[in-house]
């Protein structure tokens, strides 16, 4: 290879809001930091981001250049704890003029753990525990990816990657709902808000979370308390469109992942009904 391929797409996880174990599934850390490909071919050692964006990174390139193979691609995800520089290295795609990609992730893992690494080339160990995003939350990680035992590296996103994001969680009232779809029974989607300033706030839809008796048991509890207008005074982004709304009354706690740039709920999800609120 003399210069990098152009087929070469990393593979990407899927974002799930599931969490679960078993032993189809092997566990990682998921690391803070910045996506990074390194291809190495005699004494030149090119990094380059998800993109094939050009990285100039001295202490990593140099470390791969000591690894004794002539020709390697590695996968993996750069971090900068305190000021230190650390590559986290979790898949090898390719060794020796030899395409890799379609070993068994177990395969890989064999591979990559032959090789030397020294500071700041890490290898990503495994999460041994049975519940890894416990330990995720509780040592304040971005999350954990869960990959396929078995599993081939592909060229795109893919379901054998799947990555569990540590969730934040709030309290929030609901302050409106849509009409239910398809085969969805009682409502489509929560309304949530929060109070500021005296103002009462639209934080987004809140559509996942919940079963059919909790559909069907939110839907008559807030049909007893709807009105003609919606309660938001500040109401940026909110659907108008089989709306209905409500005194903000019931308090529900949610999950999710992150604040947006717009001040909304990033993949919320319905932890729990808390109960009515009285304000």
């Amino acid at each position: 290879m003399s210069s990098f391929p152009e087929w070469l797409v990393p593979m990407a996880a899927t974002l799930t809001q599931e969490r679960f174990s078993g032993p189809e599934w092997i566990f990682e850390r998921k690391f803070d930091g910045i996506r990074l490909l390194a291809y190495k071919k005699g004494n030149d050692v090119q990094l380059f981001s998800r993109n094939h964006l050009p990285q100039n990174i001295p202490a990593v390139q140099q470390a791969i250049e000591r690894l004794p193979h002539h020709e390697l691609i590695l996968d993996g995800e750069i971090t900068w704890p305190g000021s230190k520089i650390a590559y986290h290295v979790f898949d090898i795609m390719w060794i020796d003029g030899r395409n890799v990609t379609t070993l068994s992730l177990e395969g890989r893992r064999e591979l990559l753990a032959q090789l030397p690494f020294e500071d700041p080339l890490h290898h990503v160990t495994l999460i041994d525990e049975p519940s890894p995003w416990e330990r995720a939350e509780r040592e304040g990680w971005e999350g954990v990816i869960a990959k396929r035992r078995g599993s081939i590296y592909e060229h795109r996103r893919s379901k054998h990657w799947l990555k569990m994001k540590c969730e934040l969680s709030e309290n929030f009232l609901i302050g409106g709902f849509t009409d239910p779809q398809g085969k969805r029974v009682g409502l489509g989607a929560l309304l949530v808000g929060y109070y500021k300033d005296g103002d009462f706030v639209f934080a987004g839809k809140i559509g996942t979370g919940f079963d059919t008796k909790l559909l069907l048991a939110l839907r008559e509890r807030l049909d007893n308390l709807e009105i003609s207008k919606p309660p938001f005074t500040v109401a940026k982004g909110l659907p108008r469109l089989r709306a209905h709304w409500v005194q903000p009354k019931i308090t529900v706690k949610v999950g999710f992942i992150e604040w947006t740039v717009h001040g909304k709920l990033r993949h919320p999800r319905l932890l729990a009904v808390v109960d009515s609120a009285n304000r």
